[in-house]
């Protein structure tokens, strides 16, 4: 299913407390990440199986026990293979509200000053236990989890700058550039896909020649731009027929598909089974 959006516009958590924890099984709704990016922070703790994650321009794969940290503003992905997994997704501001003793190091953090290492279990044994504890925390909500949960971010922090698995950041402005512009392409498609989109236009809001855009879109993403819209339509329409009861035919023209045939044709492609048999697994 579609992981929230392209950009992620979803409200985490509550205003008072943006935090919010996924626990994710091949049975959950948005099992596979669709390639995103938001300006929050995310944590993910690979539980079982395994996780290829596509983060900006790398793509690495993650094994049980793993716990990944990604920074606000990054592009990513993720398909999971025969795995559970738990992500928790947060506002780093709400630990800046009242605390000035740890506010410099917290903002040298949001402002991207310094960069937390990705794969933070295999350079610290202390890590997975403090992710562990945050989980559990979050998935219980036992009376005073809030205070347990800071306080585990808090710990989490404090044991990221204690044993340096950070970076000092040094901008790339050629690929930040870059970035900027397949973020622009993924903002269009997520706001445009019910409209007919074609390679040329995705390349002019990229800004670069339609050969040198699908290699690098490519790169980044393991597919093509089209490839990559059909995929991402596919999703919308995941959505639409677990959550709406709407004809096959009439999620297709909302999902941008002007043949039914063909739609079932990618759905089938992307999803293993027809439009009406994902319906009966879902209802």
């Amino acid at each position: 299913m579609k992981y929230i959006d392209y950009q992620e516009r979803t409200q985490q958590g509550t205003f008072n407390f943006p935090i919010a924890f996924y626990h994710q099984t091949p049975h959950s709704p948005r099992y596979h990440m669709q390639y995103h990016w938001h300006t929050h922070y995310e944590l993910i703790r690979i539980i079982s199986g395994t996780f290829q994650l596509n983060l900006e321009n790398n793509t690495r794969l993650y094994y049980p026990q793993d716990v990944i940290f990604i920074s606000s503003g990054m592009l990513h992905g993720g398909t999971p293979h025969d795995c559970i997994y738990e992500c928790i997704v947060f506002d780093l501001q709400i630990l800046l509200k009242d605390n000035h003793a740890c506010s410099r190091l917290i903002r040298d953090i949001i402002d991207h000053k310094i960069t937390v290492h990705t794969q933070l279990s295999d350079k610290s044994e202390s890590i997975l236990p403090i992710v562990e504890n945050l989980c559990d925390a979050l998935s219980g909500k036992k009376n005073g989890y809030e205070f347990m949960v800071q306080g585990y971010l808090y710990h989490l922090l404090g044991t990221i700058i204690n044993q340096h698995l950070y970076d000092e950041t040094k901008q790339d402005n050629v690929l930040t550039e870059r970035l900027a512009s397949i973020k622009n392409v993924l903002a269009y498609i997520s706001e445009n896909y019910s409209h007919n989109i074609s390679l040329e236009s995705l390349s002019r809001i990229a800004g670069m020649n339609p050969k040198y855009f699908c290699r690098y879109f490519r790169s980044m993403t393991e597919r093509t731009p089209i490839d990559y819209l059909n995929y991402y339509r596919i999703e919308c329409a995941c959505e639409m027929l677990s959550t709406k009861d709407m004809p096959v035919k009439e999620v297709a023209i909302s999902c941008g598909f002007n043949d039914e045939s063909y739609f079932i044709k990618t759905f089938s492609k992307y999803k293993g089974v027809t439009p009406k048999q994902f319906m009966k697994l879902h209802f």
